[in-house]
């Protein structure tokens, strides 16, 4: 199963309701994994907000956790979250079941830890025209990742900004060679398992090719 996680706001405690945008830039993600059989739940927040220290999505992504678990017991999980919905995919990866964590345009911080991640895999992936998050930051975070589990990758899209509407079709081709990989619908991406092959540094800033070529 998969788990989507949308972006939103450092600090509000407005309606869940008001990140329609940012939500409706996961249903593309949602749709292709939904058709190509994996069973796929978007989550809406309660709140717009990260509300530190409360950390709003970390809570609603645990409780959404617990009941798809209940919906699909036994079965893998498979997170993947966009900016502060990468953050908080990533907060929850020690969560039982949960498998695998895509974060994309992470927004992340040094505070962010990293223990959780033990026995998960991670792939990270981040724009080089950002405005919003900092690539640095997933960078180091995926530096200290790699230390907890051998099996992190992060990809550079050279091109691409927060929104991920520039090279969408690579986002899209690197998400769903991801997750199908690690729920075993298809057979793992050769791009993403050699990263996760490669020493740190050398597979924590992979560039991303333009629409699968020269894989």
């Amino acid at each position: 199963m998969v788990l989507l996680l949308h972006g939103g706001r450092s600090r509000s405690t407005e309606s869940g309701e008001r990140s329609r945008l940012t939500r409706l830039r996961m249903l593309p993600f949602a749709r292709g994994l939904a058709t190509a059989g994996a069973a796929t739940y978007l989550l809406r927040y309660r709140y717009r907000g990260w509300n530190a220290p409360r950390k709003d999505p970390v809570q609603d992504a645990r409780w959404a956790l617990a009941e798809i678990a209940a919906r699909h017991p036994g079965a893998p999980a498979v997170l993947v979250g966009h900016s502060m919905g990468g953050r908080a995919a990533l907060a929850v990866a020690g969560t039982p079941g949960v498998t695998a964590v895509c974060a994309l345009a992470p927004w992340l911080d040094a505070s962010d830890p990293v223990d959780q991640l033990a026995g998960r895999t991670v792939l990270i992936a981040h724009g080089d025209r950002e405005r919003y998050t900092d690539p640095r930051e997933s960078y180091a975070y995926a530096v200290r990742a790699k230390r907890v589990t051998d099996r992190v990758a992060r990809f550079d899209v050279h091109g691409a900004g927060h929104s991920m509407l520039a090279r969408a079709r690579d986002w899209h081709a690197l998400v769903r060679g991801f997750v199908l990989g690690e729920l075993g619908i298809e057979p793992a991406d050769p791009l993403i398992t050699n990263a996760l092959r490669r020493p740190s540094p050398e597979g924590l800033s992979v560039a991303l090719p333009r629409n699968g070529a020269d894989r």
